[in-house]
């Protein structure tokens, strides 16, 4: 029951991350564009603020959870008498994961850094170049989430 509770946890954290992404992506973001730069980028701020808490919490869930799990099969495993060998989708699914978060922790802690600023300046150029930077980011790190599904669930 326990490794069931985790897994759904870990599901819903990327399901928070990786919709998150799609929403501001494709559906925020153009609807935002039709607004002056003044309301545009202090309002993609304050939603890319909300989202980022979302996803640190996320990103602790899923690393937190997907150690956990991977552990107790290793565990389960080594004491059945048997070698534990991580399956390929596994190992692809982590590696990716913490580039994922890697690239999460640049985008939240670099990119939005200039963001806020620019946005505390009133600097709506600067505000812009770091929108554009946030976004080339998340579109990487969307493109790798939606990776990880494909090869977890293909290679399942």
């Amino acid at each position: 029951m326990l490794y069931a509770t985790l897994k759904l946890l870990h599901v819903l954290a990327i399901v928070v991350w990786i919709g998150g992404m799609v929403f501001a992506h494709f559906f925020l973001r153009p609807a935002a564009m039709q607004l002056p730069p003044p309301q545009r980028i202090p309002l993609m701020h304050g939603a890319l603020q909300r989202f980022f808490s979302a996803v640190l919490v996320a990103v602790v869930v899923v690393l937190a959870s997907g150690l956990w799990m991977i552990g107790r099969v290793a565990k389960e495993t080594v004491q059945a008498g048997l070698s534990f060998n991580m399956p390929l989708n596994w190992t692809i699914m982590a590696t990716l994961g913490i580039v994922m978060m890697a690239i999460f922790g640049h985008i939240r802690f670099a990119l939005f850094k200039r963001l806020s600023r620019a946005v505390a300046d009133q600097d709506w150029p600067a505000g812009g170049t770091a929108l554009a930077s946030i976004r080339t980011w998340v579109s990487v790190n969307l493109a790798i989430g939606v990776i990880i599904i494909a090869i977890t669930l293909l290679m399942a």
